[in-house]
Parts: structure tokens; C-alpha cells; sequence
């Protein structure tokens, strides 16, 4: 599938028309309610707005047939790596990704995890990306594993409803 290269704005795919792009202002409202039907973890708009403006490059959407129906934010960090030995490093944080029921399934979640993460790499000279997921969302370890991230740990009832979560890095 091909996707956005880094500091393009979009890129059609070869599946099903569906472009790969960086986030906007106007899809935010669209974004929020992706979020809010998919995930039980919601966001203030404020939220979303800050980490489009402190991290764009790395934010983005997915339409079909100019219809935003997934998206991917990130942000960049600086801390403990959790792979690699080391004090301090710059690290991408994949805060929240989502595809709509009806779209999943069509290497859109691929697309999208790939575009950050080469952007993350690419233009904030990140040298690792992480994030959490439930330890009970299979179909996404499954996908995160198939991008080269592992379980690094487990993070005891991270979710507000008490679900562990784990901790999966990659090493850029």
C-alpha cells in the first residue's frame, strides 16, 4: 500500500481510493467523532488542536472518497527509552488511532501507523516509537507486532475501566 512520504501532504493508495493525509484544522470535528464512536477514551478538543500545532507532521487522516474515516496522532517526547539502553532520547508516542467499523480490515490502520511513524522519524528525529493498547485489542497487538513493535510491559489498569494495558516500542 503506498503512503504519504515524508513532508508530503497525501498520497492515494491502491486500495479502494482511500488517501493517506496530514491533518487539518477542519478535521478535527471529524476526528473527535471518530474517536468518540471507535474508542471509549476521549479527548477534549483542545487536546487534539494542541497536537496538531505541536506535532502536524505527524498527525494524520484517512479518507475514502473524501470522507475522513480514520486518523493517527502522535507527539514527541523526550525520556527513558524503553528498548534501547541509554539516559534520554527522542521518542514518538502514538497517543490515539482509530478507523471507522465499516472501513477497518483495508490496510487503512497499516497506512496510518506507517505514516507516523516515518514521520516521526523523519522529521522529529525520534529514535523510538511506543504505545499503549488493552491487552484484550488482539487485532491491534497483531498489527503493531506485524510493524516491528514487542511488549515491552504490562501497565496495571492504565484504562479508566481497569484494563491493563501494554507497553509496545520500536526502535527507529
Amino acid at each position: 500500500m503506498e503512503q504519504p512520504a515524508a513532508g508530503t501532504g497525501s498520497a492515494a493508495t491502491g486500495n479502494g481510493g482511500v488517501v493517506i493525509r496530514k491533518a487539518r484544522l477542519e478535521d478535527i470535528p471529524r476526528v473527535i467523532v471518530i474517536n468518540r464512536v471507535t474508542l471509549p477514551e476521549n479527548y477534549p478538543e483542545w487536546f487534539w488542536r494542541d497536537h496538531l500545532e505541536k506535532w502536524g507532521e505527524a498527525f494524520f487522516v484517512a479518507e475514502v472518497d473524501g470522507k475522513v474515516v480514520g486518523y493517527v496522532m502522535s507527539r514527541v517526547e523526550y525520556g527513558a527509552p524503553n528498548i534501547a539502553k541509554g539516559m534520554l532520547v527522542k521518542k514518538g508516542h502514538i497517543v490515539s488511532i482509530a478507523v471507522l467499523e465499516g472501513y477497518r480490515r483495508r490496510g487503512i490502520g497499516t497506512a496510518l501507523m506507517k505514516a507516523a511513524i516515518e514521520a516521526l522519524r523523519e522529521r522529529y528525529g525520534c529514535k523510538e516509537v511506543y504505545l499503549e493498547v488493552r491487552v484484550s485489542n488482539e487485532p491491534a497487538i497483531k498489527l503493531y507486532e506485524k510493524l516491528g513493535f514487542r511488549k515491552v510491559r504490562v501497565i496495571p489498569m492504565y484504562y479508566l475501566d481497569g484494563e491493563d494495558a501494554y507497553l509496545m516500542a520500536k526502535e527507529l
